[in-house]
């Protein structure tokens, strides 16, 4: 199968390295250093078991172009990068040419071959203008799920932390048979990749806990299970994926895992920093909208309250605003030894103002 993987991060290189490796026709779309290495040594992703996973001669460049007409078409970049390249994907579209989508939160795709009475709805948080939804037909997508966690440790390495779950799933529903072989090409990769009859559930699934973990997580510059293991944290991640569970149930879905069952899991990663807060620690852009955005407009379309949702998300978007607007990181930096033991500064007596 002829695959380009646009987006060689960490899932969409660990998904391109191993598809690579188990003899598919892999492109890799990266650039700058990452994209180098790739060029130079092949790309490395050594697995959380120690093995390593070598693509020595995987293809890679920095412009869909040179890649023609392809049979497979992974989006590997975050949500909010789709819409500027929405315009190069073209290239890479033939007239069988299947999108999987790996992206976190909700997708901008939620109500295309709905079949709902929100059918067809465009999300305006995830994809202002249409600009995605008039590169890609609907008809294209396969939906899917990254459960795995993974970080570049060095360009053109990548180190794999848990999981290897890429449930996939067509929008509306039907068992195809392109996504019967899609499967199959993902498991001989690896993978645990089973056909899911409503992938709309288990985005929710995994949205639930990132549109509550990831903010936390950005603004406290916390770990998981320092969220989990904080009560006032702890308790507001439940008030946010209950909000969420409201409105997930006025769409239909139901979630398969309890609230608190949920939280334990994610307790469970240990100290595992979120994507969103590696994305502040490196000065990118945060995924705001997909993770905690088209939650708030769901919950305007269903008319269902959020109050804790919408306060995280307007602290976050000030936080990336601030990241993009000045061009800086946010990130907790160790205090030296002699200044961890001194005592805190004295309060004025006028109150410390």
């Amino acid at each position: 199968m002829k695959i380009c993987v646009v987006g060689a991060g960490a899932i969409g290189g660990l998904l391109g390295a191993r598809l690579a490796v188990a003899g598919e026709d892999v492109t890799l779309v990266a650039r700058g250093a990452h994209l180098e290495a790739i060029r130079t040594r092949g790309l490395e992703v050594t697995m959380n078991d120690g093995a390593v996973v070598h693509a020595a001669e995987v293809a890679a460049t920095s412009d869909m172009q040179e890649c023609g007409p392809q049979d497979l078409v992974i989006l590997g970049v975050k949500a909010h990068q789709i819409a500027p390249i929405a315009g190069e994907l073209s290239s890479l579209l033939g007239p069988e040419t299947t999108v999987l989508t790996t992206q976190n939160g909700i997708p901008w795709w939620y109500f295309q071959r709905h079949g709902g009475p929100l059918d067809g709805t465009a999300l305006g948080s995830l994809d202002p203008g249409g600009t995605i939804a008039d590169a890609i037909a609907p008809e294209r997508i396969i939906g899917c799920i990254a459960y795995p966690a993974a970080e570049i440790v060095a360009p053109g390495r990548i180190r794999h932390i848990e999981g290897t779950r890429f449930p996939v799933g067509e929008l509306d529903g039907v068992a195809t048979e392109r996504i019967s072989a899609l499967s199959g090409t993902l498991q001989r990769a690896g993978f645990k990749a089973p056909v899911l009859p409503n992938i709309r559930s288990e985005i929710w699934l995994k949205a639930w806990g990132n549109l509550s973990f990831n903010p936390i997580s950005a603004l406290a510059h916390a770990t998981l299970v320092d969220i989990c293991r904080f009560p006032l944290s702890r308790d507001l991640a439940a008030k946010m994926m209950t909000e969420a569970q409201d409105v997930a149930a006025k769409l239909g879905i139901s979630f398969r895992v309890p609230l608190e069952k949920r939280i334990a899991g994610a307790e469970r990663v240990g100290k595992h920093k979120t994507s969103m807060l590696q994305d502040a620690e490196s000065g990118k852009a945060l995924e705001t909208e997909a993770l905690i955005g088209a939650v708030v407009e769901l919950g305007r379309l269903t008319g269902t309250p959020t109050p804790s949702i919408d306060a995280v998300y307007a602290l976050t978007r000030l936080l990336g605003h601030v990241i993009e607007e000045e061009r800086v990181r946010v990130r907790a930096e160790p205090l030296a030894p002699a200044l961890r033991a001194a005592p805190g500064p004295a309060m004025a007596a006028n109150g410390g103002d």
